[in-house]
């Protein structure tokens, strides 16, 4: 995307022409389509599916949720330092690890431009879905994911930049040329996009495991717990809470948690009873079928002692900061945290060995991104394991419930949450709470998921100077009215003629 106005544009002139890929089989049972005409959704019922399916298949996009979104996540956050040798991604990744991000810096024109691209398709195929044949009820499903997916979209946007641009349609082309379009929003009137969207999907999405949806779709449940999390982040806790309480009381699907906290992450746990939606990969079509270099860009590297094939780039490993808030006994270290001895190395659950400390550039590795070459299932191009990003499950949604509850006087329920997570990870109950011990269990629980960097600022929001502390904790200065946001990308700037406005601070 060059700009707001080049990219609707352009959009706007493929509108017809929305190539999409394939999915694994639960996820798409057709084979990669190439183009969609307006004939084709006027008189095939199917092709309002394959359409919707293009939108989905734009969360492959390496920029929307491969190496660029790391860094603008768990790299950005104290839950893991950039990695590699120390010059590489300096001026990038670097950046985003010493919360000195300047508005030129590439990884934000990445991110930013892969999330507008997927708001675009999501636009195009609302604007073509009510010319399909399909029963409405149908229609509306459909209509239903594509929003979802497009609140997902502004959900991210907002928690990294505040108010962005706001394009919920196909403009005319007589609106092209008009700067209101790409003026940015206010905070609050992003979120209320996102309501708008997620409620719509919340009460026209069917529940998990429905005959009428097919596995890796968006779901009831997964609206549900999406706005809880949405309300959670504007502090309205009743309406969390309430959200939150029907997905765990199975009311929008047949939730639980999964008894093995390893396999969460693993092709195993891969849209099980604990996950509400995840990014769906696949081989069975395409080799395209996968996030690229996501897991890649955080395998073991090799540096020191050389003679073996080492697993990637060595990006967003644990930090110590991370590791320090692990209780002795805690399952979810080993299942999150690659630790190599100086002696020994260690040997993945896959069976492969890294052979020890000097055979790597950094101790300490993203387990979860971990994607077996052998024990899993992939086409052997490692650019493109098949792992599907897990954007939410069941153990978020229950700490949404106890922060929202705790926040109401329920300590009862807070407490009941908590311990219910904790005892999965192999640790006691804890007989009080407090909202520092619910903090505490969502970023143990959720480590390295990509959540950090947005929780530690909005509770920053709560309680004044926790940002500040963590970030101190983690060897990195953190300032006030300027780190809440990152920096709107200088390109996007320019070629707006200077109608999108720069955040503080940059």
């Amino acid at each position: 995307m060059k700009n707001i106005k080049s990219y609707i544009q352009k959009t706007t002139l493929s509108l017809l022409t929305i190539g999409v890929l394939g999915a694994c089989d639960d996820f798409l049972n057709t084979p990669p389509q190439g183009q969609i005409s307006v004939d084709a959704i006027k008189n095939d019922p199917n092709a309002a599916e394959t359409l919707v399916t293009g939108v989905y298949n734009n969360l492959w996009d390496a920029n929307m949720h491969g190496f660029s979104y790391v860094g603008l996540t768990n790299i950005a956050s104290d839950d893991a330092d950039k990695g590699s040798t120390a010059s590489d991604g300096a001026a990038t990744y670097g950046q985003m690890d010493n919360l000195s991000a300047d508005p030129s810096n590439g990884l934000l024109n990445s991110v930013w431009s892969a999330y507008y691209r997927t708001i675009a398709r999501a636009n195009q195929a609302l604007d073509k879905l009510p010319l399909s044949p399909a029963p409405e009820i149908t229609r509306n499903r459909l209509t239903a994911e594509v929003r979802f997916l497009r609140a997902y979209c502004y959900f991210n946007l907002v928690r990294f930049w505040g108010g962005v641009t706001l394009l919920d349609g196909v403009p005319n082309v007589d609106e092209l040329g008009n700067p209101v379009l790409q003026k940015r929003a206010t905070k609050e009137e992003t979120y209320a996009l996102i309501v708008r969207d997620l409620e719509y999907a919340k009460a026209n999405l069917p529940i998990k495991g429905d005959a009428s949806t097919a596995v890796g779709r968006a779901t009831k449940g997964a609206a549900m717990g999406l706005l809880s999390k949405v309300f959670l982040y504007q502090k309205n806790y009743q309406r969390a809470f309430s959200l939150a309480d029907s997905v765990v009381k199975n009311q929008a699907g047949n939730y639980s948690l999964l008894s093995a906290y390893e396999n969460i992450w693993r092709a195993a746990g891969a849209n099980g009873a604990e996950s509400l939606f995840e990014v769906q990969t696949g081989t069975n079509l395409s080799c395209n079928a996968a996030i690229s270099q996501y897991t890649v860009c955080q395998g073991p590297r090799a540096g020191g002692l050389r003679g073996w094939t080492d697993l990637g780039f060595g990006f967003g490993g644990p930090s110590a900061s991370l590791l320090a808030e692990y209780e002795v006994g805690d399952v979810r270290r080993n299942a999150t945290v690659i630790s190599v001895s100086s002696t020994s190395g260690t040997v993945l659950w896959d069976g492969f060995r890294v052979p020890r400390r000097d055979s790597v550039e950094n101790s300490y590795y993203n387990y979860k991104a971990y994607h077996s070459r052998t024990a899993e299932p992939n086409c052997g191009v490692n650019d493109r394991l098949p792992k599907n990003l897990r954007i939410l499950r069941l153990a978020d949604v229950m700490l949404i419930r106890a922060e929202a509850a705790f926040a109401l006087g329920n300590t009862t329920t807070a407490l009941s949450d908590i311990n219910a997570i904790r005892k999965r990870a192999g640790l006691k109950d804890l007989t009080t709470i407090t909202r520092e011990a619910i903090w505490k269990e969502r970023r143990l629980e959720l480590a390295l998921e990509h959540d950090r960097q947005f929780d530690i600022i909005r509770q920053e929001e709560v309680q004044a100077g926790r940002a500040v502390d963590a970030f101190k904790a983690h060897g990195k200065t953190f300032v006030k009215n300027k780190h809440e946001l990152l920096p709107i990308p200088a390109v996007q700037i320019q070629l707006s003629g200077g109608v999108l406005t720069q955040n503080p601070g940059y």
